[in-house]
């Protein structure tokens, strides 16, 4: 990785501030622009470190927006030089972390306090009920584009079939049952462990 300058920290920080101002759903449904940012665009992270952060995160208990703080750390110490790389990689990732997630908290939260009040005195009125229904579609497609920036970041289905089979039970166990995340998050994991993906 090349130098990590203040700048980079800002620019960081910024592209983390217009997420946020995206995020309809969460910040999950920008995980596709964060890996388009983090990966591709900057190379601050591979495709490996980006999905273990995600996958950290996400088993962790806490609120679903931690991958936001984990993803900030990888970036940090891998800028600082990785674990061995001294007070300076820590300081490092510590900044990164505060930067992505003040950036992805502080205009949705913002905006979302001052809109909810809104919508809650209009209720009545039909474009806020409009409104309200029309998002269901887009979140479900961002949460679809951003399983499948996960799973295509370890290959195609011949070069891991058992993943994308995975993915694919999850996706109709989750539309079809009201089974609970956790078993599917421990079916993943059990799968891991036994090498199957």
């Amino acid at each position: 990785m090349s130098s990590f300058s203040w700048g980079d920290l800002v620019g960081l920080f910024g592209h983390f501030v217009l997420l946020s101002l995206l995020s309809i759903g969460g910040a999950i449904t920008t995980v596709p622009d964060m890996h388009r940012y983090l990966v591709g665009e900057t190379g601050w992270l591979s495709d490996s470190q980006f999905s273990a952060s995600i996958a950290l995160a996400q088993a962790a208990p806490g609120p679903n927006v931690l991958f936001v703080a984990v993803l900030g750390w990888s970036v940090g110490m891998t800028a600082g030089g990785g674990l061995l790389g001294g007070a300076s990689a820590w300081a490092m990732a510590g900044a990164c972390m505060v930067a992505c997630m003040v950036g992805i908290l502080l205009p949705s939260t913002t905006l979302t306090f001052f809109a909810t009040r809104w919508g809650h005195q209009n209720r009545h009125r039909m474009a806020v009920r409009a409104f309200k229904s029309c998002l269901a579609p887009i979140v479900i497609a961002l949460l679809v584009a951003t399983g499948w920036i996960l799973t295509a970041s370890h290959g195609n289905f011949s070069h891991a079939p058992g993943l994308w089979l995975l993915t694919l039970a999850a996706v109709l166990l989750i539309w079809k049952t009201r089974i609970h995340l956790l078993w599917l998050l421990a079916l993943g994991a059990g799968a891991g462990a036994w090498g199957w993906v």
